[in-house]
């Protein structure tokens, strides 16, 4: 059986809402965020030494990073390509390696830069320039490849919407996403999966 070692409050809800989708059994094992620090306590640096989540045990497995956590799970449990094309069909392959790993790639950066700047005390002009112009440029470009569809690759839920999600709820968090309301709608949908809500029962105590 998979063990999800989860950091309440971060990227580790990605994890436990695909084990959801995926029909796998797991158990879960949740760890809380340090009040002052808001990091990380002592208790997860035991599972993996950076003392980050996700991190998921498959018997003598353990494997760590979002995106190769949704990569293995898919190649094991998702026999039926319901949330990823075949590897045989290159195109489609790629085109969706692509989203996968695009939100931790390249929108999270921006977002984090944002994110500590509203927590901090002194100005940084540089930074929230940078991050102004790069959040806006990400949020666009995904709203224009999202356009009419319901979900990133087209009317079908896909992996690479998890990770879509969550960076598009994080700008939602840090007020960044009323000039796009196609993502406000798609973050509706993606969250009304009962997957999703599963997960959220689950995992947020």
């Amino acid at each position: 059986m998979i063990v999800l070692h989860h950091l309440r409050i971060g990227r580790s809800m990605i994890a436990v809402w695909q084990l959801e989708e995926l029909g796998i059994d797991y158990e879960l094992k949740v760890y809380h965020r340090d009040p002052k620090t808001f990091l990380a306590q002592e208790d997860l640096k035991e599972v993996h030494p950076l003392g980050k989540s996700p991190v998921i045990e498959d018997d003598d497995l353990m494997i760590s990073e979002s995106s190769a956590i949704t990569t293995y799970l898919l190649e094991k449990y998702d026999t039926e390509h319901n949330f990823a094309p075949p590897r045989c069909d290159t195109k489609k392959w790629a085109n969706f390696t692509q989203w996968l790993h695009y939100p931790e790639g390249s929108v999270f950066g921006p977002l984090l830069v944002k994110m500590i700047l509203l927590r901090s005390t002194e100005p940084h002009a540089g930074l929230d320039a940078y991050s102004k112009r790069e959040v806006a440029l990400h949020l666009g470009h995904i709203s224009n490849q999202l356009a009419d569809n319901e979900f990133i690759l087209g009317g079908d839920f896909s992996a690479a919407d998890f990770g879509v999600s969550y960076v598009i709820a994080l700008a939602k968090r840090l007020g960044q996403l009323e000039p796009f309301p196609k993502l406000e709608a798609y973050l509706e949908r993606s969250f009304a999966r009962p997957a999703y809500l599963r997960a959220v029962e689950k995992a947020v105590e």
